[in-house]
């Protein structure tokens, strides 16, 4: 069983959500409603995953991430928030969030998510955007679109979180070969690290959702 630590000001919401998770073999070890509580709980329980809400009195859950993957290395942190910014998706994930899982898109994808963190991945789960036109997916989407099917394939382990001697072991080729692949989707994407191809990919369908 993953046992989390849910750090969220909502009190309903925290009750609520404590008992559904529950129900669903995941433990919350404990709670915290402020920013500071938040840490000092994780260094105390270091918790398979952490849910961490944006906004608290007392700071900004963002940007306390860094101070508890310092304090609990090995926890994974999901943020669970109603912050319509989808920017923030990637400021959290910049920071060293595994998740973003934006409040509204409910229990069964919060569990998921859970799920798929654990299991190594990175997850993106943010409501539809309004507007009816999106030039940053489009242009996203154009240089995907450049990638070739290997590449591809590529991008789609990278969000599972796999590693390059994982990779080279999964298609049989060298280390070095696995590092020109992850060198050429950084390029086409416009990005420098894995972790921001792996957010990239997700927050803009770039591979097909892992089953």
């Amino acid at each position: 069983m993953t046992d989390v630590v849910v750090g969220d000001d909502h009190g309903v919401f925290v009750d609520a959500l404590s008992t559904v998770l529950g129900q669903r073999r995941l433990v919350v070890r404990a709670v915290a409603h402020r920013a500071a509580e938040v840490l000092a709980t994780v260094a105390e329980h270091t918790p398979t995953v952490c849910l961490l809400d944006r906004t608290f009195a007392d700071g900004d859950g963002i940007e306390l991430i860094p101070d508890l993957l310092a304090a609990s290395p090995g926890t994974r942190v999901i943020v669970v928030t109603a912050d319509p910014d989808h920017g923030s998706a990637e400021l959290a994930l910049a920071r060293g969030a595994r998740g973003f899982v934006h409040k509204t898109r409910g229990v069964t994808a919060l569990v998921e998510a859970i799920h798929r963190v654990v299991d190594g991945g990175t997850v993106v789960e943010l409501p539809p955007r309004r507007r009816t036109t999106d030039p940053e997916g489009a242009d996203v989407r154009r240089r995907a679109s450049h990638l070739t099917p290997r590449e591809r394939e590529c991008l789609a382990l990278m969000v599972e979180g796999r590693g390059t001697a994982d990779l080279a072991a999964h298609w049989g080729v060298s280390v070095t070969t696995v590092r020109t692949h992850v060198q050429a989707v950084l390029i086409k994407l416009g990005v420098h690290t894995r972790l921001e191809a792996a957010a990239l990919a997700a927050r803009h369908g770039l591979v097909p959702p892992q089953r």
